[in-house]
């Protein structure tokens, strides 16, 4: 099993300057509708790791130019961020609407999505989307070429991004790439159905580094790679591919949070104000206690189970009904795509259900929110929370697993988690189910609500130290430091 490298990675390890590449970009512009041009920053684990970093220790960030004035204020695509008070350059690449659509709602999210979260049934692999995704891929590297000084490690991430460091290595054969795969890797009897497999394994073998969240994601990536290429050289336990003359050190290293950031945020927050907004004064009697999903409406989310799940517990348990609430926190994301908007709409037709079913005049079941809150909003609904329901199918991480018990400040608190998502390999403490077993999933909710208050603070006092572990502020320094041991 390839090792997972040690928390305790010095900073020293993280150089003096480098050049990030991802698809998203920690800061947009975007005209509002006075034609005034704002900024916006990006939310998320990569950019919460990441910017403090590039903020201290300054480089490039290239990005795709999402935002509609992107390019209005960039100076040959490039502009000082953060723009209150520059500490690094980001580099904007324009995409046309072609390549979003054939690139990122195409291949990167109808078929590198669904197959690494081993939904093949979702795959589509229209010809089209294989050509806008290499094209894009080079049109990154080209970026990275003009902006990237010699010595200057390159730091790719997710799977956005699986050609541009082999299209980098070509351009520039001595440099120092690294790349992150933030979203799980399949086993190699899923990757085959792949059309394009080794082209893509071939793309993230040229860089030195590649880092995954879990050792069972690497130990795959290494099977996928044994079977594509039998004449490379692998060696599981230290994690090590030669091929061609060429070494890769692949890695387990597991992207955490800013543990201290989320406890300020969490302690500061009016609850009782943030359970109004949230609930409706009408609903938000005190008494009533409150699970929460927070999610992206994504099919990989298992949010339909969780729904189904609840809909048992109250019609076993009708002494629970108006007992406790579950708010649903969703966010859209890739309309574009038509499954998305259906699963949408499935969700939202399921929650009416349910709140059809056992909903009383004074008493919602399920409170559904799309409303867009900002950290200190969604620190104080964790606290208020009593219970977390984080039941993905399939997870390279889920840094609300992570969130959830960093800001439970009070003492307590439970997280029903997936034993499918990537943090169920370093959390302790959680009451894990199986996804798709809804029986289990009620269970757990109710033993969650019920269990006492020796356990509830047991196991939230192992679940912190968990998360401890895994503070984000150590995740480049163990990135970097498997890349000093080449």
């Amino acid at each position: 099993m390839v090792p997972e490298l040690s928390v305790n990675a010095q900073d020293g390890a993280v150089p003096d300057s480098l050049v990030v590449v991802s698809n998203r970009e920690p800061y947009s512009h975007e005209r509002d509708d006075d034609g005034e041009i704002r900024v916006q920053s990006a939310a998320g684990g990569l950019t919460s790791a990441l910017d403090p970093v590039m903020q201290s220790r300054g480089g490039t960030w290239v990005a795709w130019g999402s935002g509609d004035a992107d390019m209005a204020v960039a100076e040959e695509g490039m502009i000082e961020v953060p723009p209150s008070a520059p500490t690094y350059d980001l580099k904007r690449v324009p995409l046309s609407d072609a390549a979003v659509q054939g690139y990122y709602y195409g291949y990167a999210n109808q078929v590198l999505w669904p197959l690494c979260h081993e939904d093949t049934g979702r795959m589509w692999a229209e010809p089209a989307y294989w050509d806008q995704y290499r094209a894009v891929n080079e049109q990154f590297a080209e970026a990275v070429d003009t902006v990237a000084d010699a010595g200057q490690p390159v730091w790719f991430q997710d799977y956005h991004l699986a050609l541009a460091p082999r299209a980098v290595r070509e351009r520039r054969p001595d440099a120092t790439l690294l790349q992150f795969w933030h979203i799980p890797w399949p086993a190699p009897s899923v990757f085959r159905h792949c059309p394009h497999s080794d082209v893509l394994l071939d793309g993230l073998l040229a860089c030195d580094v590649i880092g995954f969240h879990t050792a069972a994601y690497a130990e795959q990536f290494l099977h996928c790679v044994d079977r594509a290429f039998p004449a490379a050289t692998i060696d599981t336990d230290s994690g090590t591919v030669v091929r061609g003359g060429d070494r890769t050190q692949v890695v387990a290293n597991p992207l955490g949070i800013d543990v201290e950031a989320v406890r300020d945020r969490a302690r500061t927050a009016d609850v009782a104000s943030i359970r109004d907004t949230v609930l409706g004064g009408s609903r938000s009697d005190p008494s009533i206690r409150l699970a929460l999903g927070v999610e992206r409406l994504d099919y990989s989310k298992g949010i339909p189970e969780r729904i189904e799940a609840l809909a048992h517990l109250w019609e076993r348990r009708p002494d629970l009904r108006g007992a406790f609430t579950y708010v649903q926190k969703a966010s859209r994301t890739r309309e574009g795509i038509a499954a998305y908007r259906r699963y949408r709409a499935d969700v939202v037709d399921a929650i009416e259900r349910v709140n059809d079913r056992f909903g009383t005049v004074d008493w919602q079941p399920i409170v559904y929110t799309e409303a867009n809150l900002d950290n200190e909003t969604l620190a104080g609904l964790y606290r208020a929370a009593d219970v977390a329901v984080v039941t993905p199918h399939r997870d390279g991480m889920n840094l609300v697993a992570h969130e959830y018990p960093a800001a439970c400040v009070d003492g307590d608190g439970s997280l029903v988690l997936s034993e499918l998502a990537g943090a169920a390999t370093h959390l302790d403490g959680t009451l894990t189910v199986n996804p798709h077993d809804i029986n289990a999933i009620a269970d757990a909710i109710e033993r969650a609500l019920e269990l006492g208050e020796a356990e509830t603070s047991d196991r939230l006092t192992r679940l912190k130290h968990s998360v401890e572990a895994l503070d984000s502020s150590q995740w480049v320094a163990r990135q970097f430091s498997a890349g000093q041991s080449l």
